[in-house]
């Protein structure tokens, strides 16, 4: 036994995706990180029953998609500005797929480790919307080799079970109006970030 534990190698999904269908039975290593710039926050979109259509790729009426449209930038505003009270977000991203091991999954990564682990003492364990928030650190800080080209591209064959990630959409206005405000809420970060670039 200890000699297959010796010569288990690392879970591809796991090392590119931070995340792999088979979870703790998979029989090859997860190598979770014990600090990371990256928090995941397990399951904590709850999407509505509209959003998990789309993502099934059903036609739905254009009421339903800005209905659906609209509760996910309530939430992703929401939770946008409580992450920023612990540190300058660089990145959130949420997950479209449908496998249970990546549904509603959320990525904020923060300027620094310590703005991580700042977040994630706090957050850890609190509620939701009756939800328990599930946080750990994750081992991607670059989302690029873990996206799905092909849905980005509007043709994933696999659908919302895709085993690569699948980041909902957040138009390019609405991102910068909701950085503008933690900027405005928080004027440290954007010190920090002019002291930086004088240091460079």
């Amino acid at each position: 036994k200890n000699n297959l534990k010796k010569n288990r190698v690392n879970c591809n999904f796991y090392f590119k995706i931070g995340a792999c269908r088979h979870g703790e039975k998979c029989n090859r290593i997860h190598n979770k990180p014990t600090i990371s710039q990256t928090l995941l926050f397990k399951n904590l979109y709850q999407n509505p029953q509209t959003a998990i259509a789309i993502a099934s790729g059903n036609k739905v009426s254009d009421e339903a998609l800005q209905e659906a449209l609209t509760h996910f930038e309530n939430f992703y505003e929401d939770i946008f500005l409580e992450l920023a009270k612990h540190g300058e977000l660089l990145e959130l991203n949420v997950c479209d797929n449908l496998g249970d091991h990546l549904i509603g999954n959320v990525y904020a990564k923060f300027s620094t480790e310590q703005e991580a682990e700042k977040a994630l003492k706090a957050l850890n364990g609190k509620y939701y919307n009756d939800k328990q928030v599930q946080c750990e650190y994750y081992p991607v800080t670059n989302f690029k080799e873990c996206r799905c080209r092909q849905y980005e591209e509007g043709s994933c064959g696999r659908g919302g079970y895709c085993y690569f990630l699948h980041l909902k959409y957040v138009s390019k206005n609405f991102r910068k109006s909701l950085f503008q405000q933690m900027y405005a809420e928080h004027p440290e970060y954007g010190r920090r970030r002019s002291s930086e670039r004088k240091k460079r």
